[in-house]
């Protein structure tokens, strides 16, 4: 997830516009994790990640160059970008595309979740951030959902069993080590679009020579039409659309709703899974959402001031 700026208070008129801007976040984001899976039945996760990765890259620093944005980074910026996109895109993205090959895609987008209950543990060690009560609270259910999903089956299946969840457990890590080193840079002079930019180029010169070593993708006239449109919707709309009205937008929204929008995408990944993936809908898998969708809200409430 992009770095939030500061937000700036929202008029009136504006609600149905927010509205809308958090439910097509939500839903480009959430919908992406069907839509990744579909592309990986003909795609192999490398080439899938080039592919994503580059095309990332040219839309959104094009779309700087058209807005007339610095393309430049700063020699002091440029260790920084390097790291966090290493965490933040390569780590998660690769963790991800490989985890749905031994999972189901529902329960791999809740695990992915657990993100900001490891980035609490994180910032306490790396920013020296206060953990609240409710904070504490919040990671214990976002661990009790966790084992929840993955219950006795998993562990009694041994490696082969746990090869889906340590690999989106891992994702998980790698987005939450990222977002708190951007957090601990600090106040960054290139513009979001720019870094992320960047760091999509920068991502996909690893994963197109791990591919070109080790994948061999079938050949695209053989493509079925289910990866086509995965592919499309995970570059249009999940890529680039996404990315595009988060960047734009962002400054637009308090935190408050900012988080909405980011409860939203676990909700509709399991639900698209479900429904397109015919993937079982059952009481373990909806438990474990509301468990970690509790923890998620615990954790990144913020106290009222006090007047």
């Amino acid at each position: 997830m992009p770095a939030q700026a500061t937000p700036t208070p929202l008029r009136t008129g504006g609600t149905a516009g927010t509205l809308l801007l958090i439910g097509a976040i939500g839903l480009f984001w959430g919908g992406n994790w069907p839509a990744v899976r579909f592309s990986l039945m003909d795609i192999p996760p490398f080439t899938l990640r080039a592919i994503g990765f580059g095309t990332g890259a040219l839309m959104l620093l094009g779309w700087a160059w058209l807005r007339g944005l610095p393309l430049g980074i700063g020699r002091g910026e440029r260790c920084w970008l390097i790291v966090t996109g290493l965490f933040t895109i390569l780590g998660f993205n690769v963790g991800t595309a490989f985890g749905q090959l031994h999972m189901p895609t529902s329960q791999a987008a809740i695990v992915a979740f657990t993100m900001p209950c490891w980035a609490l543990l994180m910032a306490k060690g790396l920013l020296d951030e206060r953990v609240t009560t409710r904070q504490w609270l919040g990671l214990a259910l976002g661990q009790t959902g966790l084992l929840m999903l993955l219950g006795p089956a998993a562990w009694q299946a041994g490696f082969d069993g746990l090869v889906g969840p340590f690999l989106m457990l891992g994702a998980a890590l790698s987005w939450a080590l990222g977002t708190v080193l951007i957090k601990r840079r600090g106040e960054w002079q290139a513009h979001p679009v720019v870094i992320t930019g960047w760091q999509f180029a920068l991502c996909s010169l690893p994963v197109a020579m791990l591919a070109a070593a080790h994948e061999s993708p079938a050949a695209i006239s053989t493509w079925r039409t289910t990866t086509w449109l995965g592919l499309g919707y995970h570059l249009v709309f999940a890529i680039c659309l996404a990315q595009m009205l988060w960047f734009r937008n962002v400054n637009r929204l308090t935190v408050g709703q900012a988080t909405i929008s980011t409860l939203i995408i676990p909700v509709v990944g399991v639900t698209s899974a479900i429904v397109l993936l015919g993937e079982p809908w059952t009481l373990q898998v909806m438990l474990a959402l509301c468990l970690i969708l509790a923890a998620v809200v615990s954790v990144m409430a913020r106290r009222r001031p006090t007047a």
